[in-house]
């Protein structure tokens, strides 16, 4: 059921050209739900001769608050009333709000404040430090004079055109008052000093889906110079500036998280609240939710690989429905599995996981994590079933932490033996060529923990 409009309700937008990529309505409607406010997000394609008329219109029309992206940041500016100290000096906004007087918008760029926040949620300080951004345009300069105002004790910025690189530097240590920034060319990155380790900013739109085996600097040395890596792009989330950063040992951060605040900030001016914790952790799992595009996530493993624990952490992270094969069988069946494996057989039950995964297959469903039993993967069909269904990642785990994790469960039909962790190393043995094949995905859960294991998984599909 859609949201129920009534003539209270007040609107928020985003002017933008394009559009159709966005995933602001994803955060800001979302909220309208965690909060219970009486408002709606949309957004608006408007070209760059009618941006003047989009923003009267909007005022014309009550218009809570407005977002605005590219390529419209600073061609608003001549019809704002008011403009925030900070986006003025950046010379661009990203955020109308209605003024007092309500006669017209005052602008602001929260894309300074949610990557401020971003970095901060991550324990990185920029006072003292050396940066490095690359790139001069969109949210470099937001960048630029947020390190000013952190404290860096330098800024390098490094654009494939020297001159758009030297005029953003000029602007940034004019608002410094003192040289802070220096512009180099990009091809100049191995320039650099050496003697220091730098945070990098990568603000560029390389990397960006679907050329997303790309970075603006592929050098392997380059990376070896860095303590953090920031990266704007946060579709993928783990870009290939970001894994180039950890495999140098540098902390790595998505962009996605900026995308988040800023939003978050925004949403905060318009309707005079302010956002909890829990809130906007909400909220970013249904981004991460959205970057998914609906996918399903299946998991499968051996018993006591953890199946359970991450699905529930998953869907609590995405927002996606929990399902778990083994309870819905024997919510079907009105027994446990025990006592199914006792009177009808293990064959019996094992048809019984095949005519489930053909009927969740059957109904489309979209937007859930299956667990399935240890033992559905076995059948021919059932892999052919799940890989049709979704993304399957098969979990594994030793036989030693299984034994550790399952030894006091009664429950398990299987593993009624008078040695346990023989029974599991064999049945592993078995196994694990059929898991193998039914996977997409293989990860190691032995030395990480559930929330480890979930994080890994989003990684690795978006």
């Amino acid at each position: 059921m859609g949201k129920d409009i009534k003539g209270t309700t007040r609107v928020c937008g985003l002017i933008g050209n394009p559009v159709h990529h966005t995933l602001s309505p994803a955060i800001h409607n979302t909220l309208n739900e965690l909060t219970d406010t009486d408002m709606v997000y949309v957004p608006f394609e408007v070209k760059g001769e009618n941006v003047e008329a989009a923003v009267k219109g909007a005022l014309a029309l009550d218009v809570l608050g407005l977002n605005v992206t590219i390529p419209h940041k600073s061609a608003v500016i001549p019809f704002l009333k008011e403009i925030d100290p900070v986006a003025e000096k950046i010379g661009a906004v990203n955020t109308l709000v209605r003024t007092e007087d309500n006669t017209g918008f005052k602008g602001y760029n929260t894309d300074y404040t949610g990557l401020l926040r971003s970095l901060k949620e991550e324990n990185v300080s920029l006072s003292g430090q050396s940066v490095i951004i690359l790139g001069a345009g969109g949210v470099a300069r937001p960048a630029a004079f947020m390190c000013v105002n952190e404290g860096a004790a330098e800024v390098y910025i490094l654009n494939r055109t020297f001159e758009r690189a030297a005029d953003l530097c000029a602007d940034v240590n004019e608002y410094a008052g003192k040289d802070i920034a220096i512009p180099m060319e990009l091809s100049a990155y191995n320039e650099l000093p050496s003697d220091k380790k730098y945070i990098c900013m990568q603000m560029t739109q390389v990397g960006l889906f679907p050329e997303s085996d790309k970075a603006v600097i592929e050098d392997p040395s380059f990376y070896e110079k860095l303590s953090t890596g920031f990266d704007a792009v946060y579709r993928p989330l783990n870009t290939q500036f970001l894994q180039n950063c950890k495999k140098a040992g540098a902390k790595s951060i998505s962009g996605l998280r900026m995308l988040l605040y800023q939003g978050i900030d925004a949403y905060e001016k318009w309707n005079g609240i302010k956002i909890t914790r829990n809130q906007s952790e909400t909220v970013y799992g249904r981004l991460l939710g959205e970057l998914m595009d609906g996918q399903n996530i299946v998991l499968t493993g051996f018993m006591g690989s953890g199946k359970s624990t991450v699905a529930k952490m998953l869907s609590t992270m995405l927002g996606y429905e929990l399902l778990d094969s083994d309870s819905e069988i024997e919510h079907q069946q009105r027994t446990t599995i025990s006592s199914i494996f006792e009177h009808q057989g293990e064959g019996a039950f094992r048809d019984m996981e095949t005519e489930y995964i053909k009927q969740l297959l059957e109904s489309e469903k979209k937007r859930f994590i299956l667990s399935v039993g240890g033992g559905l993967p076995l059948k021919e069909v059932n892999r052919e079933f799940l890989k049709k269904i979704g993304k399957v990642i098969f979990l594994k785990a030793k036989p030693e932490t299984v034994y550790d994790r399952i030894k006091d469960d009664r429950t398990r039909p299987l593993l009624k033996s008078d040695d346990v962790l023989q029974k599991i190393k064999d049945l592993q043995n078995e196994r694990r060529a059929v898991y193998e094949d039914a996977s997409d995905i293989e990860i190691d859960t032995d030395a990480i923990d559930a929330l480890q294991v979930a994080n890994e998984i989003i990684e690795r599909l978006i």
